[in-house]
Order: structure tokens, then sequence, then C-alpha cells
């Protein structure tokens, strides 16, 4: 265990500490966004806590220098006793796994949920003015409701006044869709502990060309039609649209998928020559397959006499031809069901395509998806026009790039500079499990008003 007096003897002595603003413990640190946010502010860490190898080498590489080569590694937050006193605010993406939807939703049944715990232990013991943690949206569900209730009385109970706020990176700058809980808390001895205001969005209205390398792509000016939403939906808009997607206008994306039938999905019988009849068996099954009369599954196989009955004189060479083209498979039954039958999956390895005019990409995730940016914008009067340019000018010629670690280093608003895991997999990896840096500046920026800094 690393004692108090072990870290106090350990604390740099350079010019940055002395003439900082404040300073900051980094725990979880990860590849350093909350560092760089912090460092942005004028403040100077004094110590870090990592045990991800391939993470310390980024964090090492990106923010240690000669002025603090001494700054303490903490290493494993288990192994920790206590944190050095007086240090103004600590920081930390607390692993939000155990919380995560991607996850199994174990919170402080699974280890990483216990870490919250030894958090605690060490600010109870330090006594830091401040903290800013940042976790999944998933803390702040009705399912984990009570868990977030519970940690925000285990820190008022060790004296902090607590905050916290659901915030989009969208809201600061960033082309990202990524909702994270964000919890402040400030010891009460501190005036103006009470007074603290989460920052309100910046209005900046970001797009994904604003990440993009201009000379990769082919951006015409597209003016985008207004449509009636029975045309888009068919009279029934979907719940799961999110704020992004608007109602009377196309997506700015397309989805690869046999299980979905929205009008930007494309499936496997639009990539491959099928005759009209065969698409309407596809569909058939795919708005089928999900009827509890044929199984308690999400999505159930079906047989010959259940199509029969749906199909007018459909025959079983009919099913055996789609088989034979690989948009089927049979089962041991035997019964009929889609070859794609997962949806981040995707279809011939494309999960979803995005336009650069897109207004925002989804969640950057530690396990990644299968997402393309297109390099051309495309127009479109009607969904059946919209689809057919997609596929004839983007999809058949190859217009597309892969999500590369230089566009998620952006996305989570890291410097250009930033020096990232040579291996493309990892950096993308980290950069997934890391914080949005802008979102970070602006919750602390408010916190430093709080503080008198």
């Amino acid at each position: 265990m690393k004692t108090l007096e072990a870290v106090q003897l350990q604390l740099p002595l350079n010019l940055a500490v002395h003439s900082s603003r404040f300073t900051f413990i980094d725990l979880f640190a990860g590849i350093g966004g909350f560092r760089i946010a912090l460092n942005n502010l004028g403040g100077s860490c004094l110590a870090y806590s990592e045990i991800d190898k391939e993470a310390l080498k980024v964090y090492q590489a990106n923010h240690l220098s000669y002025l603090n080569q001494d700054e303490i590694s903490l290493g494993d937050i288990t192994q920790v006793d206590q944190l050095p006193t007086g240090v103004d605010i600590v920081v930390g993406g607390v692993p939000c796994q155990p919380w995560s939807v991607a996850g199994k939703l174990k919170g402080f049944d699974d280890p990483r949920g216990k870490l919250w715990f030894n958090v605690i232990s060490l600010l109870a013991k330090s006594q830091p003015k401040s903290f800013i943690f940042e976790n999944v949206r998933g803390l702040a569900s009705p399912k984990n409701r009570e868990n977030l209730e519970f940690l925000i009385q285990q820190f008022e109970q060790i004296g902090y006044r607590v905050y916290w706020e659901v915030i989009n990176a969208y809201d600061f700058g960033l082309p990202q869709n990524r909702e994270r809980v964000f919890i402040v808390g400030i010891h009460q001895r501190i005036k103006g502990h009470d007074q603290y205001r989460f920052p309100a969005p910046l209005k900046t209205n970001p797009r994904l060309l604003d990440i993009l390398d201009p000379k990769q792509f082919d951006l015409e000016p597209i003016e985008k039609v207004k449509l009636d939403p029975d045309i888009l939906f068919g009279g029934v808009i979907p719940p799961s649209r999110n704020r992004f997607q608007k109602d009377d206008e196309l997506n700015d994306f397309f989805v690869f998928s046999d299980l979905r039938n929205g009008h930007t999905t494309i499936h496997s019988w639009d990539l491959i020559k099928t005759t009209a009849r065969e698409k309407m068996i596809c569909l058939t099954i795919l708005k089928n397959r999900r009827r509890k009369q044929y199984g308690e599954k999400d999505g159930n196989p079906l047989s010959y006499d259940d199509l029969s009955q749906l199909i007018s004189g459909l025959k079983v060479e009919e099913l055996e031809a789609l088989v034979e083209k690989k948009i089927l498979r049979k089962t041991v039954e035997p019964k009929y069901e889609f070859v794609n039958s997962k949806n981040m999956s995707g279809i011939n390895g494309v999960y979803r395509v995005f336009l650069p005019t897109s207004t925002t990409l989804p969640t950057l995730t530690a396990t990644g998806a299968k997402d393309f940016i297109a390099t051309r914008s495309i127009h479109g009067d009607n969904p059946e026009d919209y689809k057919r340019a997609f596929l004839t000018q983007i999809y058949r010629k190859g217009k597309y790039l892969p999500i590369v670690a230089k566009h998620a280093c952006r996305l989570q608003g890291f410097p250009d500079d930033f020096k990232y895991h040579p291996r493309e997999e990892v950096a993308k990896k980290q950069f997934g499990n890391a914080v949005p840096v802008p979102v970070v500046e602006f919750v602390a920026k408010e916190l430093l008003k709080v503080l008198l800094i």
C-alpha cells in the first residue's frame, strides 16, 4: 500500500506546480482527457492513477516531460492508502462497464463497480476541495437511479455538496451524440459550495464534416427536401429516433441490416440481384419474425407452413433459392431465418455509413462498430431515389472510408498533435474509453468560479 508519507515525499518540486492556478489528481486517467482539459485551464497534476499498460504508455508520452517526470504514478487505486492533502480537484472516469447497456449491468456486483468505494474512501481521508467524475448515462437510468442516489449520499456523508447532470458532447462543440453523467462535488467548507451550476449548451451546431479532411471528400452543397412523416415512416414514427433525426427529413446515414426496415435501411436483398417477389418474401419474414405466435424469441425463424399462410402461392423452391443466395439459412426444424441475424454485425463488414453532412456520429465505444463515412453527399426527392443514389453513387463505387483513430481523436476533442497509440484498433478503443475534453473543460470552468480560482 502507498502511504501518505510516501506520496508526499514524491511530490514534484518544479515551476509548473508552483505557478499553476490550481492542482488536481487524475484517477482512472486513461489517455488523459481530463488532464488536457484541466491543463488548458491552468491546472497542474500532482498524481495520476492508471493500470492499463497500453493507456499508461500513451498518457506518459503525451503528458510527462522533463518538468514533471517525477510526478507520482499511483498505479492501482485499490492499493493506494491515501492521496496527497491540499488538492483542489480530484477527477476521474470511474470504469463504466458495470452501468453500461453494452456491458452486463452488474453495478456494484461487478468488481469495477466497487471501485467507487475506493474513491470515496480516498476522498474521505484527503478531503480535497472538490471533485469531478464521469460515467455512462446508464448510471442515471431508472434501473440504476438508486445506485446513483446511494453514491451521492456517500459523498454527502464525507462532507460534499453534490451535483450531477447528463451532458451530451454535441452540446459542447463535438459532432458526437455522446451522453455521459458528470458528478461534481464541492466540500462544504468551501464558501459558495451550494452555488455550482453546470454549463449551458453552446448551441454551435457542429457537423461531421468539421472533423474531416476536406481533401478526401467531395462536398457539394446539398439542400434537403422536406417530406411528410407519413411518406418516411408509413404513418408510425419509430420511438427510438433521437434528437438528431428529424421527422420530416431523410436520414443522414444508412444502416445495413436485415432486421430493420427504415427508409435508409440497406438489406442484403438490395445488394445482390433479387426479383421483386424475392424481395417481398424477405420483407414478409422481416415483418413477422417477432410475432409471438411464432415463438418467444425476439426474432423467430419461420417454417414453410408459416410462410405459406402469409404469402400466396409460395413454393419451397423459392425459399431454397434465397438460401442459395445466402440471404436465408435453414434451421434444423426446418425453418428459415436471415443469415445476417445480428444488427451490429451489419452486412459484408458494414454496419452504418454516415454522410459527411451528418449532424453527428453515434457514441464512440471501446468495442467499436463497423461504421464508415461517405466521401460524398447525395440528394433524393423521396426515400426510393435517396436509397438508389446511395447504392449507385456511394456504396457500389466504394466512396466511403472507415472511422479511424484520427477521426476518434477529433470526435473526443483531443488536440491534433496528440500522440495516440500506434496500433489503430488500440487507439480507437482508448478514445472510445476517453472523456470528451471540451465537456470537462466547461464543467471545470464553472467549478473554478465557485472555488474562486
